[in-house]
């Protein structure tokens, strides 16, 4: 027999085999996740009718004689190129982009099978398949840790139905934040309200103010303190003002009068800053005591700029100093340091001092009666004034106070008092110079308040720098509790930056402290001088709601990190908060899940929480043509694939997912329907070989005829 019939009918096996895959590649256009098969021909062996011999002298070599025997079909490759990602409107169709299978399992993770098909969806029992109803592969959350670990080994994904969320009581706030270093501000607070008098309990010289829920608290320096429209007073050391609270008067003897000649005569004021004024006049013979007082007064009155004494004459011919305290530019008492001559109805010494000067010091106060004063604190200069005032002759039962708007308030309503004359100016000289600011703050008090009245003097209000933020906590029963931070400037280093105290509170019956006000804890906060944050307490606080929830929840405050800038700041800039969270929350019910590029399953809860239930695992070989497919979609190892190599979507060569997505078959329509045509040529020509051969054989019986 012809050897080229066998090798027709080989080649008609071949592309048969051919045809079926193809057929079957068509049949499995819209098949989703399917990858396409490419049957590889080969020959079959080749008989040798002579063998090739080498060159010999002048002869050449000659090539084997070999007729081939046929083909077949030695070997199935499937293609594994991406397929087209379509978009689906269920949020649990995954599509691989990229390489990699999605792990299934038929019995509990005991075996494990591989897909490309990302159509899965959730069974009755809470159970993620796919439609063979093989359980999928990963990860799932640790109900202790709250986090998805994705080196644990893989389980089958199971998500009740039901499935709710416990409440996770707040362990962390965390608050971002500027609070303002500039001279303007716009968000400030009066000063804390001190009463008149000496402190009582429970308020100490330490504490002698009110805050807010009307518990003592230091009343604030008055250094770093505001006006009323948020400017900084910047107080340096030494500056302040005058103030006296009745004019200072002296009154002479009888002026001479009579004098047989003209007598010139003279008087040398002390002045404030240690130096001395004379005036001098000249009393004229047979003048009388009544003019020649006269003469005096207008002398003195001449020369009233600078000494701030003016001079009149009584019924009695005395000449009277009175020095009002009404001028900045000029001395504030009445002190004589020399006469010419008992002529004048003076003496060296006489004196009369109600002007004091207040100023101020940051390292302490001195708020004693009868002397110049420091003050530091809103309080003590409070104090100092209260003091001098009822120090004065004639006082009964003046008052100064810080009312709750910040402000200074006088009142003299004792019938016994006498009548307050009240006069601020402002203090410059011997090297300081006036803080205006500070100076209207105080002159606003100027003013004549007669004893036993009702009348008040009111200087304007002291501010200080503040700013808030709250935030909503939860307990261990998922109750909300606010939860308030309040900033307030109290000092000013310029070697290394500011401080700020913080007041932390919370709703009654609620507790963050052991002492009253046990709704209420205190701190502080510290910035360089290039507005990083620098320390900060307390660091944490132990909160206890009072309402059956665990007590003593330990609650850490995360304002940021030392001498950096990720956290709170200090800037000449807007106090703002511009991020401030916590990661408590209420008790909820799962609504809904979606499935991110991860193939993390995150679940939205009722409580507006979401978090990752559980992970997709996916497993890469090394050989993913070695894989043999059981139909449904499925693939299984082999000893040509490789181990799979399991992990999380994206990492180490494995493609991402794509939720609500499926890969399509990757088979080309165009290219399969061609590839028809070819096997189709291919399968009639090698039946015409057959054909061509069997008239050849019809021909060689026809000899025999």
């Amino acid at each position: 027999m012809l050897k080229s019939l066998f090798s027709g009918v080989s080649g008609l096996q071949s592309h048969q085999v051919a045809m079926d895959v193809e057929s079957n590649n068509i049949a499995n256009v819209n098949t989703v996740g399917f990858k396409y098969s490419r049957a590889n021909f080969s020959d079959l062996l080749a008989q040798t009718k002579a063998i090739a011999t080498a060159p010999q002298g002048q002869l050449g070599g000659k090539n084997p004689v070999q007729v081939g025997l046929g083909s077949s079909v030695n070997s199935m490759t499937r293609i594994f190129a991406q397929g087209s990602v379509q978009n689906s409107d269920k949020n649990t169709d995954v599509a691989i982009q990229g390489d990699g299978f999605f792990i299934i399992s038929p019995d509990g993770g005991n075996t494990y099978k591989y897909t490309r098909a990302g159509d899965f969806k959730f069974d009755a029992g809470g159970n993620f398949v796919d439609n063979n109803g093989f359980i999928t592969q990963g990860w799932l959350r640790d109900p202790i840790t709250g986090k998805v670990d994705s080196t644990a080994p893989i389980e089958n994904i199971n998500i009740p139905p039901g499935l709710t969320t416990p409440a996770n009581p707040t362990q962390e706030v965390v608050l971002k934040a500027n609070l303002n270093s500039g001279p303007l501000i716009e968000s400030f607070s009066p000063a804390y309200s001190v009463a008149a008098g000496a402190p009582v309990a429970p308020f100490t010289t330490a504490l002698p103010a009110v805050d807010d829920n009307g518990f003592p608290i230091e009343s604030g320096d008055v250094g770093v303190m505001f006006n009323e429209v948020g400017e900084a007073f910047s107080l340096q050391s030494g500056q302040g003002v005058w103030a006296s609270f009745r004019e200072s008067t002296v009154t002479g003897g009888a002026v001479v009068g009579g004098l047989a000649a003209d007598s010139a005569e003279s008087i040398t004021f002390d002045l404030d800053d240690g130096s001395t004024k004379t005036v001098n006049f000249t009393f004229v013979a047979g003048n009388t005591a009544t003019q020649n007082a006269a003469i005096e007064a207008a002398a003195i009155n001449s020369i009233s700029s600078v000494t701030g004494i003016t001079a009149s004459v009584n019924a009695l011919d005395q000449v009277v100093l009175v020095n009002d305290n009404a001028s900045a530019s000029a001395s504030h008492n009445v002190s004589v340091n020399a006469v010419s001559s008992a002529n004048t109805g003076f003496a060296a010494g006489d004196a009369d001092q109600s002007a004091w000067r207040y100023t101020y010091n940051p390292a302490g106060a001195t708020t004693a009666a009868g002397a110049d004063k420091e003050f530091n604190t809103i309080a003590s200069l409070r104090e100092a004034l209260e003091n001098q005032a009822n120090a004065e002759p004639g006082a009964a039962g003046i008052e100064i106070k810080v009312n709750d708007q910040g402000k200074l308030e006088l009142t003299n309503s004792n019938a016994a008092s006498y009548n307050v004359n009240l006069k601020m100016t402002g203090l410059s000289g011997g090297g300081v110079t006036e803080n205006s600011r500070f100076t209207r703050n105080m002159e606003a008090m100027n003013t004549v308040l007669q004893a036993g009245t009702a009348g008040k003097s009111f200087s304007q209000a002291f501010n200080a720098a503040t700013h808030s933020s709250s935030i909503d906590v939860f307990d261990s029963l998922g109750s909300k509790h606010t939860l308030r931070m309040e900033f307030r400037k109290v000092s000013l280093d310029p070697a290394t930056g500011s401080e700020w105290a913080v007041t932390i509170t919370v709703p009654e019956p609620a507790t963050i402290d052991t002492v009253a006000p046990t709704f209420e804890k205190k701190g502080s906060i510290r910035f360089n001088n290039d507005g990083s944050l620098a320390t900060y307490s307390p660091p944490n606080i132990s909160f206890t709601a009072n309402n059956g929830s665990a007590p003593d929840q330990q609650i850490n405050l995360s304002f940021g990190t030392a001498n950096k800038f990720d956290g709170m700041t200090s800037f000449d800039s807007r106090s703002s908060t511009s991020g401030i969270s916590q990661d408590g929350y209420t008790g909820g019910d799962l609504v809904g899940i979606r499935i991110d590029q991860s193939g993390t399953l995150i679940g939205s809860f009722s409580n507006g929480r979401s978090f990752g239930l559980a992970q997709i695992a996916m497993a890469k070989f090394t050989n993913n043509e070695g894989l043999s497919t059981e139909g449904g979609n499925v693939f299984i190892q082999t000893a040509n694939s490789g181990d799979p190599i399991i992990g999380t979507a994206a990492t180490a060569g494995r493609g991402f997912i794509q939720s609500a997505a499926l890969e399509a078959s990757n088979v080309d329509l165009s290219r399969a329907l061609t590839q028809l045509i070819i096997v189709q040529r291919g399968f009639q020509a090698n039946g015409k070989t057959i054909t061509t051969s069997d008239q050849l054989l019809q021909t060689l019986i026809g000899l025999k005829q």
